[in-house]
């Protein structure tokens, strides 16, 4: 009886109150615990996927600064809207056709009679209710009309050529930032050289005095070198992201969007006499101030055809009577024809027109004197181009042959350095001088580089 009597208490203290809360409060831990792991499991975000880094030539370069620079969107606008005045100028010498339709109700001079058999009581008008419906056609002849079509021409030719002025600036913007970020990614590279160096050298010093082969004062001097060097290489980072950013404001949406450069060898600087033809044909700067000189002229041509006679014709067919119908009362015709011709000759404006000659004659004095600095200015730029890419290419070999023997310079003396011939001094001045070289070659070439594109915006061959 007594296994019967544990059964029971057993079974009873299973099914008991305090045993569930129990179980209870087991299972909610549990759960708080293992919760925030499987949420942490299927919220946790995915990799973002690595973007590639954009391949940018020059060309590419120039094409996107087109699409994001205000500057040239603007001068884009401008030509459209010239181009469009000089489709509206030669409209204005073509007939203007209207379709007029006009209603017109006067009081009848007698009220006691009805008004459709009255007169109308201003003797103006031609009856009590009157209706008109014509097509009227309508032409203006005269010499200022002309002069306006040529003016439009013009003033499209200025535009044009300030479009491409504005063409050729941002492609020299371009160009030098271009060069600027590929140069400072190239120094980049010379300052982590130098670095590594650097570095290499002061291991070498700190190897042989643990040996008792050299002093301490040239671990010191190896020392003080490689901090330069990492200072130098911390700078050159800088100065590369600087160039980075200012160039990818003209390129990308966001300045941070990663890309690389990438240049072709620059080519051969071509002969002066070719070169010195292609900017006199090609040089916009030369058509904008042709181009401001002939608006000019013009300009002085239409202000003294204010003293000519000016010809109206003008023809209208329809109808004008009082009933809205091409037929009337008694079988009369409404619909009819009529036609004008009006000459207008000037007499007298109290010296406004002489003014306004007077005006467009000195706007055309300072085109004048616009276009002889223009071709002055011209020819002393393609001098100065000219000879700053001609003794900038010059130089390159000779750029090239200085790195070259400053590198068979820094390995002797580190042979000899470690032969216990050649002091640390010497290795660490051989060490800036291949830098210093490596350095000025980079400047030399973008050097060149920006003055063979100079000149090639000035030809216009770019």
């Amino acid at each position: 009886m007594r296994p019967a009597s544990n059964d029971k208490s057993v079974f009873y203290f299973l099914s008991s109150r305090p045993l569930r809360l129990l179980l209870s409060a087991v299972c909610t831990v549990c759960w708080a615990i293992s919760s925030p792991m499987l949420h942490a499991q299927q919220t946790s975000p995915s990799p973002a996927p690595t973007t590639q880094p954009v391949v940018i030539t020059l060309d590419e370069a120039i094409s996107r600064a087109r699409a994001n620079e205000p500057t040239f969107a603007a001068a884009y606008a401008a030509s459209r809207v010239a181009a469009l005045d000089r489709s509206i100028a030669r409209a204005a010498l073509l007939p203007n056709a209207v379709y007029h339709n006009q209603f017109l109700y006067t009081q009848a001079a007698n009220n006691s009679v009805p008004a459709v058999n009255s007169a109308p009581r201003f003797i103006a008008n031609n009856a009590v209710h009157e209706y008109a419906s014509q097509g009227v056609v309508a032409e203006t002849i005269g010499v200022q009309h002309f002069t306006a079509v040529s003016r439009a021409d013009a003033a499209a030719s200025v535009a044009s050529a300030e479009l491409e002025i504005a063409r050729r600036g941002l492609v020299s913007a371009v160009v030098g930032l271009f060069y600027n970020s590929l140069a400072a990614d190239r120094k980049l590279v010379v300052a982590q050289r130098a670095s590594n160096e650097a570095s290499s050298f002061s291991t070498l010093t700190q190897r042989r005095e643990s040996v008792r082969e050299v002093a301490h004062a040239d671990v010191i001097k190896a020392l003080l070198q490689q901090q330069q060097r990492d200072r130098d290489l911390a700078d050159a980072t800088l100065q590369a992201q600087k160039s980075r950013l200012d160039l990818a404001v003209l390129l990308f949406p966001d300045p941070r969007s990663p890309f690389t450069l990438t240049a072709p060898p620059p080519p051969v600087l071509a002969a002066r006499t070719e070169v010195e033809a292609a900017a006199a044909k090609l040089n916009p700067e030369l058509q904008s101030a042709l181009a401001s000189l002939r608006v000019g002229n013009l300009d002085v041509t239409a202000a003294k055809a204010a003293y000519l006679p000016e010809l109206g014709l003008n023809f209208a067919y329809g109808v004008d009577a009082p009933q809205f119908a091409t037929h009337g009362p008694e079988g009369v015709h409404n619909l009819g024809y009529s036609a004008s011709a009006t000459l207008d000759i000037p007499i007298w404006d109290w010296f406004s027109t002489q003014h306004k000659i007077r005006q467009s004659q000195i706007l055309r004095d300072a085109a004048r004197v616009n276009l002889s600095a223009t071709q002055r200015r011209l020819i002393a730029q393609f001098d100065e181009f000219y000879a700053e890419a001609d003794l900038a290419g010059k130089q390159l070999q000779s750029l090239k042959d200085s790195v070259d023997t400053a590198q068979e310079s820094l390995r002797l003396t580190r042979l000899r350095y470690l032969a216990g011939e050649a002091t640390v001094l010497e290795v660490v001045d051989a060490q800036t001088s291949l830098t210093t070289a490596e350095l000025a070659h980079e400047d030399g070439t973008i050097r060149y580089e920006t003055a063979l594109a100079n000149l090639q915006i000035l030809t216009g061959t770019f």
